[in-house]
């Protein structure tokens, strides 16, 4: 619902997503992990691909919410309440997952490097972190999103307003990543109509869904073709050998 219903940014982070894990063809024993899933679209659409799924979140009315989604789609998702900033302490979920699923995460969490080396922990030899978080570069799609806290405060919102290529770079150089690629996603159609759609939603969220309804096609038309910054870096990293 939310994929179909919610911010079209949030489609286009799943169509990066899919498009990356759907490479793999040979599912049956490969697993994905999703830090930080919110209420599980992402999770439950990498079951859908074939992928044994956990997604971890802190908030128990999501979780609760996920299961209900994961049981009326009949997908093999589960979910765990955790907060991730204390993923190290899951010592059984070391080296079990052939993906990491980590979307507008790190971008909360003051010590992304622990993140980064727990995340790379909890990946199989060789896996793979899908990782996507706000542009460093952005230009704000609602409000205010370039003034944060000082110091920064980890209560639920962001201690940075994100990352570009050099913090990518820097980051999976600390933390025993390999840069397999960086990307972006969300471009300009993508964010203004992300924009009227959260405008609207004041009013009343399915009033926002129909009006936006028939210009969720232009961001996959169009997008690609217009520069404009990216609403959100990508990337994909291999654990090191």
């Amino acid at each position: 619902m939310s994929l179909i219903m919610g911010d079209l940014m949030v489609l286009d982070r799943w169509r990066w997503l899919s498009n990356k894990i759907n490479n793999n063809m040979n599912y049956s024993d490969k697993k994905v992990l999703d830090v930080g899933c919110g209420s599980g679209a992402f999770t439950i659409g990498a079951s859908s691909l074939g992928y044994k799924t956990l997604g971890l979140s802190w908030d128990n009315k999501n979780q609760i919410k996920a299961l209900h989604r994961a049981e009326i789609c009949k997908k093999n998702a589960s979910f765990d309440i955790l907060d991730v900033r204390e993923l190290d302490k899951r010592t059984d979920l070391k080296e079990s997952f052939k993906y990491i699923i980590c979307t507008e995460n790190i971008e909360h969490i003051i010590d992304d490097d622990k993140l980064m080396m727990d995340m790379n922990n909890c990946l199989e030899k060789d896996g793979i972190l899908l990782l996507t978080t706000p542009n460093k570069n952005l230009i704000p799609v609602w409000g205010d999103e370039t003034v944060l806290p000082d110091p920064p405060i980890e209560d639920g919102g962001h201690v940075r307003i994100g990352y570009d290529e050099l913090d990518c770079k820097e980051i999976c150089s600390r933390t025993g990543f390999e840069i397999i690629s960086i990307e972006y996603c969300s471009g300009y159609f993508s964010q203004k109509i992300t924009g009227l759609f959260r405008a609207l939603s004041n009013l009343n969220l399915y009033f926002a869904w129909l009006i936006v309804l028939p210009l969720r096609l232009l961001p996959i038309l169009f997008d690609s073709f217009i520069k404009y910054p990216g609403y959100s870096i990508c990337l994909v990293a291999k654990k090191k050998s």
